[in-house]
């Protein structure tokens, strides 16, 4: 296990039930990089990502963060989850959800002093919500609310950023903004690892792939995980040959 990979997975199994989500994977993610989790409908990738958070539990396997217990290093990491799995009618404004990825710094119980407030104020405006700041949360839109959550993992101030489909549902002015500031937080020597289902627009996001269908299939640099073979013994025949092929071309890249 590289000493210091920002996130590190060996031997992880999930289980729903009598059938395994993830079967005894190992995943190494590098550092100041966008990597990508990437497979088939009920592959694994979202379970893989809450498992090495803690989220679900694990029947085997470690998970590393910086060469730590992931246990022990969670003030490192920021998630994004899934908004599909977030109760969006809570009743709380954009300011108030951005302001929870400073609780970690100041308890829960902790007040938040004018230094940390115009900080969250400035996540808000790095993903271009700035205006929105006192709207309830319920009342954006998707792409919207998705802008939010990635300001509250900013506000965080980690160093290895987790997201869960950041980019299902949202407008193309979304995924743009989105990009944009992930492509800045890997310049600033961060390291961000998405779940991510659009193959068309991986070779133009990411550096480093990580390919599953329950069990590990492949990982590495996207030239050399994303290809034509990888990609079919991803997902066997739900992908025309041909397709495959546009997809996983270098010549792909805008």
């Amino acid at each position: 296990m590289p000493a210091h990979a920002p996130l590190a997975i060996r031997g992880v199994t999930v289980s729903y039930g009598e059938k395994p989500a993830v079967f005894s994977v190992d995943a190494t993610f590098p550092a100041q990089s966008m990597s990508a989790i990437i497979g088939p409908n009920g592959a694994g990738k979202s379970t893989l990502l809450k498992a090495a958070l803690g989220v679900i539990p694990r029947l085997s396997g470690e998970v590393y963060v910086y060469g730590q217990p992931v246990a022990k290093a969670r003030a490192r990491i920021a998630y994004v989850p899934q908004r599909a799995s977030v109760d969006w009618d809570f009743p709380t404004t954009v300011m108030d959800v951005v302001q929870m990825g400073l609780y970690r710094k100041v308890g829960l119980l902790g007040r938040l002093g004018g230094q940390m407030k115009a900080h969250a104020q400035d996540c808000l405006e790095r993903v271009g919500m700035a205006d929105c700041a006192k709207r309830q949360i319920g009342q954006l839109s998707g792409g919207q609310q998705q802008r939010v959550f990635l300001a509250r993992a900013l506000a965080q101030d980690a160093d290895l950023y987790l997201l869960d489909e950041p980019f299902a549902g949202v407008d193309a002015a979304t995924e743009r903004a989105i990009i944009d500031v992930l492509k800045l937080l890997k310049s600033e020597g961060k390291a961000i690892v998405a779940v991510h289902h659009d193959l068309s627009t991986v070779r133009d996001y990411f550096d480093h792939a990580f390919l599953i269908n329950v069990r590990r299939i492949a990982e590495g640099p996207v030239d050399d995980a994303f290809t034509p073979e990888v990609l079919q013994a991803t997902y066997g025949g739900r992908l025309a040959s041909t397709h495959l092929d546009e997809l996983s071309s270098p010549g792909t890249r805008r």
